[in-house]
């Protein structure tokens, strides 16, 4: 395989079933994911201590950078438990939901249902709309009733369909009192700094307090430093720390809630995750393409990198191939500035995994030329709100010379990613490759757009980070002499922390400087 199959738009993989074996992973990254997702809702560690020892051995077998993302479930709300054939709900059909645990459509309780929230029952009112199933059923609360632990919902159905039993339970007009981490999250939080994930993705985001909360219990583990704000797109790597445990927070937008409070949202979270599924649940349906454009230009106006996520190429779960539809889904997601797209049941469950992601790296790529050419044409650049930080501007200023040198690759030294982040954000249509000698760095750089990780000795000197580039290019065919690259470091280039130093550099000039002294030395020594 071509480990120097540059992509752009990187490509998350949803974990399960299907994508579980050494082999299947690896073939994964070779057809084109970057990111495996390990859900939390499904499985045991001991499930994911498995995943994670299979991961890292496909990415040894094919030299390729992945990083590893974790989804906390958050606080869903589930049906108990319903006789095994399910329960047919009609339309006009009156139900109950009870505090106490029953078991749904036995003999007295025909249509009478518990919930995972016994909660539920005082804090839903009347009037309000209950999702259940994905919305495949629709009730509408008419009534609180009984007393005490007799206590009962009362709602009418709107729309129809069998129930059965753990279904997931939606609530868009109820302000809940749950917490926007569960018990189980922290004990899946502790895992994750453990096992040294990458990512987590935090579920039924409300408001900026919920991701605030996630993050201090980071700092508790020492998984984030004290007083890191991340204002701007470095994705929250940091500059100044050290501790490999380090994991950025991705806010998933999945409710009415966070749609009301999204530009706070968005400025707390390290990423955001445009959660289609829950989103296109909770709210109507025809708003979602809309929401999806507007939350991605949120982040780009913020300087955030942004997923897209959920029934991108749903059709694969059983088809070898995609719907057009879903074709111009995952190319329009691009074309609005996702950083990467994501699949879930297409991997996770589906019969057809690497060929899902191959058909999504195909998309990918075509998109990409399309956007380069675009590019070109139209010499639009990346509108963000307020002054630059050093980093945004210096990233800007590369975009242009970029363009007017017509470079090949942007090449970064990366001590901890920062800077590195800051050009992914540009959506230059050229590849970053990204130098560095931190495994785990490395491999958590490989969720951003354009860039590709290579471990590298640090360099003495800048110079000889130059000299050593330009070997690797040369070494590797991915240049030919006389290509123009835009180096981009610190200086000196052991300083952490500040990236001040870019550099034009033409492909060959300084091998060819090498063996001409070394041409002279040995003149001299005649």
């Amino acid at each position: 395989m071509n480990k120097f199959n540059f992509q752009m738009t990187k490509i998350i993989a949803t974990l399960g079933p299907a994508s579980s074996s050494v082999e299947v992973l690896t073939d994964l990254i070779e057809a084109g994911a970057r990111v495996f997702r390990v859900n939390f809702s499904h499985g045991a560690f001991k499930d994911y201590d498995k995943l994670i020892k299979n991961i890292r051995t496909a990415e040894k077998k094919t030299g390729i950078y992945v990083s590893i993302l974790g989804d906390l479930s958050g606080p869903k709300i589930r049906v108990g438990k319903v006789i095994p054939e399910g329960v047919l709900l009609k339309e006009k059909q009156r139900i109950r939901f009870v505090a106490h645990d029953v078991l749904g459509g036995s003999p007295g309780n025909e249509f009478t249902f518990s919930t995972t929230y016994p909660e539920f029952i005082d804090e839903v009112k009347r009037g309000e709309k209950i999702l259940l199933d994905d919305g495949n059923i629709e009730l509408k609360v008419i009534a609180e009733k009984g007393k005490g632990k007799d206590t009962y919902l009362e709602c009418e159905v709107v729309e129809g369909n069998l129930l059965t039993s753990s279904k997931g339970i939606n609530l868009p007009d109820t302000q809940l009192s749950l917490p926007s981490m569960t018990e189980k999250d922290y004990a899946c939080l502790e895992y994750a700094v453990k096992n040294r994930f990458h990512f987590l993705a935090l579920s039924f985001v409300r408001s900026a307090k919920d991701v605030k909360t996630l993050k201090e219990k980071l700092l508790e583990y020492k998984a984030r430093p004290h007083g890191l704000e991340i204002t701007s797109g470095d994705l929250g790597f940091s500059t100044t720390f050290e501790e490999e445990s380090y994991i950025p927070v991705i806010s998933k937008i999945e409710k009415p809630q966070a749609i009301e409070n999204l530009e706070s949202i968005v400025r707390e979270s390290d990423g955001i995750m445009v959660a289609r599924g829950d989103l296109g649940v909770e709210m109507d349906l025809a708003e979602v393409a809309i929401l999806q454009k507007q939350i991605i230009r949120m982040c780009k106006t913020q300087g955030k990198h942004v997923i897209v996520a959920t029934q991108m190429l749903q059709s694969m779960i059983e088809e070898p191939v995609p719907t057009r539809a879903e074709v111009s889904d995952v190319a329009n997601a691009i074309i609005d500035g996702a950083d990467a797209i994501m699949l879930s049941g297409e991997t996770a469950v589906g019969h057809h995994p690497v060929k899902a992601v191959a058909m999504m790296a195909r998309i990918a790529h075509n998109t990409s030329e399309y956007l380069k050419d675009k590019q070109t044409k139209t010499g639009q650049f990346i509108e963000y709100a307020g002054i630059l930080n050093r980093k945004t501007a210096m990233a800007r200023g590369v975009n242009i010379i970029a363009r007017d040198v017509d470079a090949r690759y942007i090449i970064t030294w990366a001590h901890s990613g920062g800077s590195t982040a800051m050009l992914s954000l540009q959506k230059m249509q050229i590849p970053i490759i990204a130098f560095g000698e931190n495994i785990t760095r490395l491999e958590q750089m490989a969720i951003l757009y354009s860039v590709h990780p290579v471990q590298m000795k640090q360099p003495a000197s800048g110079s000889k980070f130059v000299a050593k580039v330009d070997r690797y290019l040369l070494d590797n065919k991915l240049a030919k002499k006389g290509d123009n690259v835009i180096i981009v470091a610190s200086s000196p280039i052991t300083l952490r922390g500040v990236t001040n130093r870019m550099v034009i550099h033409v492909v060959g000039e300084t091998t060819d400087r090498e063996k001409a002294l070394k041409m002279k030395s040995k003149d001299s020594q005649i």
